[in-house]
């Protein structure tokens, strides 16, 4: 682990310019016009509002479904600017749009106004498409299985960007019939009314596939490939406005979460330099570029932060400390079992490699299912998920290892600035597994009746926010403009009193008097009592009237059964990964039952505390359910190192018990880092954040438990603890000789 001279100055300098660059970078950008700052970042619309469309639908006759599908396939097309973008019903007949980060109304009334059909015509069609005369298309839109856009540098068009299609097999046999009729002439692909392509045909194709030339860039490829994916929008949608909104929450409460960001960071840093000395300063310098690192891909990869994103980030920063945690300890416990600092050092990081990479596999699994199958914001917490987890192995097993051995060279080689770990004894934690069990019970038996007598009282089993069940939207034009501060400040206080809810959401049409505040349904002598109440110390403006419509949820029941669909698929997928990398599929079974248990148990608790249930809760579930697995995994692992010697003579629950205490520090130390996190959030965040961050403070203390009472526990039972006898047979079945008929052996 020796260098010399020369490496020990490229690798400092390496350091440097690494942890250096990055900060620089999120200030100023790389380009000096801010790309890759934190200042690039595309916000949401509570941070920084965006663009606010209503469309009335023209059709007097359509059902409930047409509504729904319309709404999901407009998500689906909002996606594209945003994952954090709303789709909702406003009152009967119209359709509400709300697209974060965007200030050109113009341009996404273009691109979202578009019924979206595609046709293929021959000349016959085309001409009577053209003079508005009835015609029957060869191909259309339902006919495409795939679109992809791409860039091709050869092409001879006069712009390298097109949309590749796939058809289908009925729409492969029609696309062939319809080249073979067609030799010599021109097939016209109309999009939108548009001929936006008419290649000559010169030879039948049956390939099943075709092209759409021509398109100006890259984006509009890709924008048309997203609408034909996702098909004609079942209604016909009409703007009957469009606004610019501003940020649904003042820069107040941004200012506010960010300084709780960096009172808990430096908190977090003055633990770990107490703890672990030299790895702790090497834990803050890592956590320095893995913030810096996370932020610049955030902002490069164009990911919309909202406030409970910055959160989100936040508590990943505290997680970020698991990797550091489980690598000193692993050293400590070296260090306290003799070996030299330098050997410790060296084994601790091998030793550690395989539950880091686990733990942060398993989680990458889930993020990769939840982008593909989730929707809205389901998919924007997976793809953060994923970029903060592959920070975190590379800053946890490259970054801190090069520092690590760089401050080992420089001489600081005393085993006072590392510690050391010695288990004098083991905890007898397998003994408590039935009261464990019974306590958890009790709990989530508990909430599954609290939801049962809420519902029985006419209330619904959860309190379910605005994004989940609608509500009511109430608009004021006031006779003088407010900010947003004192909206919140003032404004919705009285809302809240004159109406006796809690849920107020407010939001401010840019460079104007008028706000629209929404909240849960009202009745008409709440929509009294709010105008009275507000008009009687906010004037409103001469000849303007409240407006008072309902809406529904943002998040439709198509977006809930992906989300659904996505964490069962998300769940078995990790299960499956458990089994192969233990090869015992009593490891996996306890792992997901134990993910089962801390999302009933958080379930209770929202139940207890009627704390709103909206998007935020997809991202709260989905992030205990990774911070739990990943604690069980460092034990399993450890079980797993331990079983490799075991044979019938080992006591199994010693075993267990010793796999336990000896990561124990880690459990803690680990809940305590994200704890500091989470704490100082709560005490110092606005009520959205609060409502965020109160469930995962519950969900981190309950993973944490299942973990080290739990999960060990219910593999012991369901067969573990026979594994002594099991390991035995396996060698002697190994190292037994075969003997063949001519008396050879191997």
């Amino acid at each position: 682990m020796k260098y010399s001279l020369p490496k020990k100055i490229i690798y400092s300098i390496i350091v440097a310019v690494l942890l250096v660059g990055l900060v620089l970078t999120a200030f100023f950008g790389l380009n000096g016009k801010g790309y890759g700052s934190t200042y690039d970042i595309d916000l949401g619309l509570d941070l920084a509002g965006g663009v606010s469309i209503t469309y009335q639908i023209k059709e007097d006759n359509f059902t409930s479904q047409d509504v729904e599908d319309t709404i999901y396939k407009l998500q689906k097309r909002v996606e594209g600017k945003s994952t954090e973008s709303q789709v909702y019903k406003e009152g009967d007949n119209r359709i509400t749009v709300e697209i974060p980060g965007v200030t050109d109304a113009n341009e996404i009334l273009k691109e979202l106004g578009t019924p979206g059909s595609l046709e293929f015509l021959d000349s016959t069609g085309y001409t009577a498409f053209s003079q508005g005369n009835d015609y029957t298309p060869l191909l259309t839109g339902s006919d495409v299985k795939a679109a992809q856009a791409y860039t091709d540098t050869n092409s001879q068009e006069d712009t390298p960007y097109g949309v590749q299609l796939t058809f289908t097999d009925e729409g492969s046999t029609k696309f062939y019939d319809a080249t073979s009729a067609n030799i010599g002439k021109r097939i016209y692909i109309v999009y939108d009314g548009e001929v936006v392509s008419a290649p000559n045909v010169k030879t039948a194709i049956s390939g099943g596939t075709a092209t759409i030339t021509g398109m100006e860039s890259f984006d509009e490829a890709d924008n048309l490939a997203t609408y034909i994916r996702v098909g004609s929008i079942p209604l016909t949608l009409e703007e009957v406005s469009s606004n610019i909104v501003g940020a649904q929450l003042g820069h107040a409460a941004i200012k506010t979460s960010l300084i709780a960001a960096a009172i808990g960071l430096a908190l977090l840093c003055l633990f770990m330099i107490v703890m672990f000395r030299i790895p702790g300063l090497v834990a803050t310098l890592s956590l320095i570029i893995y913030t810096a690192l996370v932020l610049f891909l955030v902002s490069v990869y164009d990911l919309t932060l909202t406030l409970p994103g910055i959160a989100g980030i936040i508590l990943g920063i505290g997680m970020a400390v698991d990797g550091n945690v489980i690598i000193y300890t692993r050293i400590r416990e070296e260090i306290g079992a003799g070996k030299s600092v330098e050997n410790a050092i060296l084994s601790g990081y091998n030793k550690a490699t395989s539950s880091i990479v686990d733990g942060n596999v398993t989680t990458l699994i889930a993020a990769l299912v939840l982008y593909i199958f989730g929707t809205g914001p389901v998919k924007g917490f997976a793809t953060t998920l994923a970029v903060g987890n592959i920070v975190s192995i590379f800053t946890s097993l490259v970054i801190t290892k090069v520092i690590m051995k760089l401050l080992y060279n420089f001489g600081i080689r005393d085993a006072k600035w590392y510690g050391k770990n010695v288990y004098r004894k083991t905890l007898n934690v397998l003994s408590i597994k039935k009261w464990a069990a019974i306590g958890s019970a009790v709990v989530i038996a508990a909430g599954i009746i609290t939801m049962a007598v809420q519902a029985g009282l006419g209330n619904r089993a959860l309190n379910f926010s605005l994004e989940f069940v609608g509500g009511s939207t109430t608009i004021f034009t006031f006779d003088k403009e407010y900010t947003a501060e004192e909206i919140e400040d003032n404004i919705i206080p009285v809302i809240r009193d004159a109406a006796g809810i809690t849920e107020v959401q407010q939001q401010k049409v840019a460079d104007s008097t008028q706000v629209s505040f929404k909240t849960s349904d009202l009745s008409l002598d709440q929509r009294e009592a709010i105008e009275n109440a507000v008009t009687a110390k906010y004037p409103i403006k001469d000849g303007t009237i409240v407006e008072t419509d309902t809406i529904s949820s943002s998040v439709s029941a198509t977006v809930k059964r992906d989300a659904i669909l996505s964490v069962i698929l998300a769940t078995i997928c990790m299960l499956i990964y458990i089994f192969v990398r233990f090869r015992d599929i009593r490891f996996a079974l306890a792992a997901v039952l134990a993910l089962l248990h801390d999302v009933l148990v958080v379930l209770a608790f929202y139940a207890f505390a009627r704390i709103p249930v909206g998007t935020t809760f997809i991202a709260c579930m989905l992030t205990i359910v990774g911070y739990s697995i990943n604690g069980t995994i460092i034990i399993f692992d450890r079980i797993r190192e331990q079983l490799k010697t075991a044979n019938s003579k080992t006591n199994i629950t010693e075993l267990v018990n010793s796999s336990i205490t000896s990561t124990m520090s880690r459990t803690v130390y680990t809940s305590i880092t994200t704890l500091i996190m989470l704490i100082v959030l709560f005490i110092m965040g606005v009520t959205s954040v609060k409502e965020f961050t109160l469930p995962l403070i519950v969900g981190i203390v309950v993973g944490a438990y299942s973990s080290v009472c739990l999960t060990s526990a219910m593999w012991y039972v369901m067969g573990g603890k026979k594994r002594g006898v099991v390991e035995e047979n396996n060698k002697k079945a190994a190292s037994k000789k075969e003997v063949f008929e001519d008396g050879s052996q191997v």
